[in-house]
């Protein structure tokens, strides 16, 4: 068998585990490449070519991965997020493309290359994706990333030292802000916002396989970013930004959480590719409301 007859058998198992068939193929490929140790251009030049010998068993098993709804970046442990490679386990949600408009929305307000010694706090930094991109693209800034979970820190760790920013970026377990000193200039985050009704009905790539801790906000899904918010009206420099996602359907209720507090004000609500309302950019005001 050629590696293109594997990769099509294991795309009509694929959606006989119910994946969208684009989404089968796709994800065949991808476990084909990565068992394989190719990269596109040489898949596609000697994808017609006999299959090595070792890799038949070594593709079958990470189809079969895949079969039980493992997610594709799990089974390789890795994922692309700002044009980075970033190492993910389950022990951190996975990179998600939406997510890049924290890094982009922060740019846009302290301007791409800043060299200036911006403080941003990252909360709950998981992968440190937010953090490594921010780092990569901002010189000048001394980041804090925090987050619950020590095995989430260390992958983080690992994915700054990868790309070259761990000496600028301090790394503390700790919930939101707790134990942070210091006003920060901008504070990212990409808190847990499911309702905690809503688990079981997330896809099982994301309830079976990715930390329940990144994903569950509580009774409304709220919890958290209500603390991100007391944070930030007590903790960022007066004119200091705080740039999170948050969930669908959110908007009213996290325009109503911001409104309540006086200290601080939406700036701007930026959609996602769905049309979801999925970027608060909320400032701390300069003066009393």
């Amino acid at each position: 068998m050629t590696v293109f007859d594997h990769v099509g058998a294991a795309a009509g198992r694929l959606r006989a585990a119910g994946l969208p068939p684009d989404a089968a193929a796709a994800d065949a490929g991808v476990l084909a490449r990565h068992a394989l140790g190719w990269d596109q251009a040489t898949y596609l030049c000697n994808g017609r070519d006999a299959a090595p010998p070792a890799f038949a068993a070594r593709y079958a098993a990470a189809v079969v991965r895949r079969a039980r709804r493992e997610p594709v970046a799990s089974i390789v442990g890795r994922r692309e997020f700002w044009g980075l490679d970033f190492e993910v386990s389950p022990a951190v949600l996975t990179p998600r493309p939406e997510t890049e408009a924290i890094v982009e929305e922060t740019l846009v307000l302290v301007g791409r290359g800043a060299s200036r010694a911006l403080r941003i706090v990252d909360v709950g930094t998981g992968s440190g994706c937010i953090a490594v991109a921010l780092a990569a693209e901002l010189p000048g800034a001394r980041i804090v990333a925090t987050d619950v979970s020590r095995h989430a820190l260390a992958v983080a760790r690992r994915n700054a030292a990868r790309h070259g920013v761990g000496a600028r970026i301090a790394w503390v377990r700790t919930s939101g802000l707790d134990g942070i000193s210091g006003a920060p200039d901008l504070i990212a985050a990409n808190p847990p916002y499911v309702p905690d009704s809503e688990i079981a009905r997330l896809p099982p790539e994301v309830r079976a396989f990715e930390p329940r801790t990144a994903l569950a906000g509580g009774r409304d899904g709220l919890g958290v970013v209500r603390k991100l918010l007391d944070a930030a009206a007590r903790r960022l420099v007066l004119g200091g930004w705080l740039v999170m996602e948050t969930g669908a359907g959110q908007a009213a209720a996290v325009r109503g959480a911001v409104a309540a507090r006086p200290q601080l004000a939406v700036a701007n609500v930026r959609r996602d590719l769905q049309g979801i309302a999925r970027t608060f950019v909320i400032r701390r005001r300069a003066a009393a409301a």
